[in-house]
């Protein structure tokens, strides 16, 4: 692929977290505050609906389409969910690269860590609730499900938040974690870690 000329370098940034501690309220802040960021768009086999917008929220294709592409290692990640499959499309993704952009990613720790084997100067940040009982009760506090869906989402949260802090240590996956004791100061604590990352600055906590 040609490169472009452009007077930044473009930063691939992934954003984590478990259910519950904010990381898209937090995600949409980072996108919103540093200039020429721009939010991935995943390929997805899910069937469109009246409100998505093709090449906004999706590309919608077809599973043969997606599993073609899996073999032809076009996906930067992928996964299956609940019979649906979504990936990160490498080309558009370089290509916005190429263009000097911020490309965020907001996806779980297994997608970070296929990220991060493909572009290992892709820049992590996790977000992390301020303590247990607290993401406890954000969950609860959301009140979309029963309690015991609730107490299954939290035991995944904490085997999420320990996977993350492992594949930090062994593999360097995450460069930052980032608590979400108060949304506005974490927000805050993202765009700066984000932008000091741009500008080729050491950036961790």
């Amino acid at each position: 692929m040609e490169e472009r000329a452009t007077s930044r370098p473009g930063l691939l940034v992934i954003i984590s977290g478990p259910s519950g501690v904010g990381k898209t309220t937090i995600t949409h802040g980072v996108e919103r505050s540093v200039p020429g960021a721009v939010f991935s768009v995943s390929c997805t086999t899910r069937a469109k609906t009246d409100a998505d917008r093709e090449g906004v929220d999706y590309f919608f294709i077809s599973d043969a389409r997606f599993d073609a592409m899996v073999r032809e290692d076009r996906f930067l990640e992928h996964a299956e969910v609940f019979g649906r499959k979504y990936g990160t499309p490498r080309e558009w993704v370089m290509d916005r690269l190429a263009e000097g952009k911020v490309v965020i990613l907001e996806i779980d720790v297994e997608g970070a860590r296929q990220v991060k084997e493909k572009v290992p100067h892709a820049f992590g940040v996790f977000v992390l609730p301020p303590s247990e009982d607290v993401l406890l009760e954000r969950l609860r506090h959301r009140k979309r499900e029963d309690e015991a869906q609730i107490q299954k989402r939290f035991a995944e949260a904490k085997r999420e938040i320990a996977r993350a802090k492992e594949l930090s240590a062994s593999h360097g996956v995450y460069d930052a974690f980032v608590t979400n004791d108060d949304l506005a100061r974490a927000t805050r604590e993202a765009v700066s870690l984000v932008e000091a990352r741009r500008a080729g600055a050491t950036a961790r906590p």
